[in-house]
């Protein structure tokens, strides 16, 4: 149905024909897209018609009798009462039923640490080196006219990445808003990132190697060096030398480590390193990162959707009874869908008894989730979900177990949920993505990192210890009130940063305590999946 000003412009269109004005004169008037739906053999005349009256076809629907034209209103009326015309209608919009419509999706961590708050248009000024496995150059969610590197013989070409774990990284400091995939704390194209690998696909190189990395970083003019690796002794040469690093102005950034202890990681640990550890969706801190003294921030770790080498990632999801479970794939699940009723396999500590062509759901606890899913196979399941026992979302892996059968996990409340849809139809499915979910303080530095050199480059004239000093004073405070092992002085707030320096300028440098002076930790090949309870 036409609207009210709809047919307010057709009265108005009908008195300018009364009053003498051709077509040509109200061609220029307001046009309005239509379908006109015409006599069978009537095309020619129509389009005739509409021609004339000033009108333009737009799609040919001659199969249906149709076409979609724009005309003006004026001219709307005379179609209607055209013999060979059966209707006219509004050609009405459609749009993509979305909830991220015309935005790119969003990981939690931008949000938490305030970069959504926070223009990169300046962050030109800045370069983020990162000392990592190299970086899928042509991966479409990343930059690549602002990215440099250079080639070692040991390692291998930078712009390949066999680890997956520099791509995750640097997806999170820099992934584009193009409209598809993620965003990272720099969405825009303008930071600049220089890239040295020191992993091969293996993941473990010397602290030499590091030493030389960081030399690479500052010949090429990083400010801010990110640093998602570590290991469990100090090195004499490696603290000296990032220590030379901050004295000539660059802010080194580094893992807090995975090991879920309070042992110090390097070089994280070194007084002259912003020493970072990770938490959650919920701001507590992950059960895996290193609570120490040298804990200097916090940043988002746990279940960090970034990009990786193109085809290398994992997407999952699983629908029962008609609604959609947020869900991780378990790392090493086969890609592959599957369907059938939701069948309770309670723990999952024995074959799933009358599972036959079932989806399993198991609860998390005891085994391995391997173990889980060969149980779930043992009595005929097509897949499995296994839901946590403690509170957020679940993510694992099957470790070297080879299975048959896609298998997801899923949080403890989605348990709950599937729990009471059990006899309902389930489909879950694991496939092939660009983009994939790593745990990790690997994955918190990152974060740190690309807020560093977004608030730095806002404040160009501040130095490093300043810049460092302002992170300090405007986290936010998390665990136990003032600095704490677990969280240092707390997440990260580019927001806050920007404003505390925009009102108070560069601050004058703390030479006691740890503000501006020691944060430190362990880093890791991105975290350690869970593999049970």
């Amino acid at each position: 149905m036409l609207s009210k000003k709809l047919k307010s412009h057709l009265l108005v269109g009908a008195a300018l024909v009364a009053a003498g004005m051709s077509a040509s004169a109200f061609a220029k008037a307001d046009q309005q897209r239509v379908i006109v739906k015409f006599q069978p053999g009537a095309k020619a005349a129509v389009e005739k018609t509409v021609k004339a009256a000033g009108g333009h076809l737009k799609v040919d629907l001659s199969r249906f009798d149709a076409m979609a034209i724009s005309v003006p209103e004026a001219a709307l009326n005379g179609l209607r009462n055209n013999p060979n015309v059966l209707y006219v209608e509004e050609d009405v919009k459609r749009k993509l039923l979305s909830t991220n419509e015309f935005e790119p999706n969003k990981p939690y961590g931008i949000e938490q640490v305030q970069a959504d708050l926070v223009s990169d248009a300046a962050a030109g000024n800045r370069t983020v080196c990162i000392i990592d496995s190299g970086i899928d150059l042509g991966h479409p969610d990343l930059p690549s006219a602002t990215v440099t590197g250079s080639f070692d013989s040991g390692t291998g070409n930078w712009y390949e990445d066999f680890n997956h774990h520099g791509t995750h990284v640097a997806g999170t400091i820099s992934a584009l808003a193009n409209g598809s995939g993620v965003v990272g704390v720099m969405p825009n194209g303008t930071i600049n990132l220089h890239i040295v690998k020191v992993f091969n696909a293996d993941g473990w190189g010397y602290s030499s190697s590091l030493v030389a990395a960081a030399s690479e970083c500052e010949n090429a003019g990083a400010n801010v060096i990110n640093m998602s690796l570590g290991g469990t002794r100090a090195s004499r040469t490696e603290d000296q030398a990032f220590a030379s690093l901050y004295t000539n102005g660059i802010l080194s950034i580094a893992a807090a480590g995975n090991d879920g202890n309070t042992r110090d990681s390097y070089p994280a640990s070194y007084d002259s390193v912003v020493s970072v550890a990770a938490i959650d969706s919920n701001k507590q801190v992950a059960s895996f990162s290193q609570q120490t003294s040298q804990v200097e921030l916090s940043g988002p770790g746990v279940a960090v959707l970034s990009t990786v080498p193109r085809g290398t990632g994992q997407t999952s999801s699983a629908n029962v009874a008609g609604t959609d479970f947020d869900t991780l794939a378990m790392e090493g699940s086969p890609q592959s869908s599957a369907t059938g009723l939701l069948s309770d396999c309670g723990i999952g500590d024995a074959p799933c008894a009358n599972a036959q062509g079932d989806v399993c759901l198991i609860q998390r606890g005891t085994i391995s989730f391997a173990e889980k899913v060969q149980a779930c196979e043992a009595g005929g399941g097509v897949a499995a979900i296994i839901y946590n026992n403690e509170a957020g979302p679940l993510s694992g892996t099957l470790g070297t177990t080879v299975t048959s059968i896609p298998s997801v996990g899923v949080s403890d409340t989605a348990g709950a949920q599937l729990l009471n849809l059990l006899g309902q139809t389930a489909s879950v499915s694991v496939e092939a993505s660009d983009w994939a979910y790593f745990d990790g303080t690997s994955m918190a530095t990152p974060h740190v990192v690309g807020v560093a050199a977004l608030v730095w480059s806002q404040f160009p004239e501040c130095t490093a210890p300043q810049i460092r000093q302002v992170l300090d004073m405007t986290a936010e405070d998390l665990g136990t009130a003032g600095r704490d092992n677990a969280y240092g002085f707390g997440l990260v707030q580019a927001k806050a940063a920007v404003d505390e320096l925009t009102s108070n300028g560069c601050p004058t440098v703390s030479t006691g305590g740890t503000t501006g002076g020691n944060g430190r930790g362990k880093g890791g090949k991105g975290g350690p999946k869970n593999t049970k309870n």
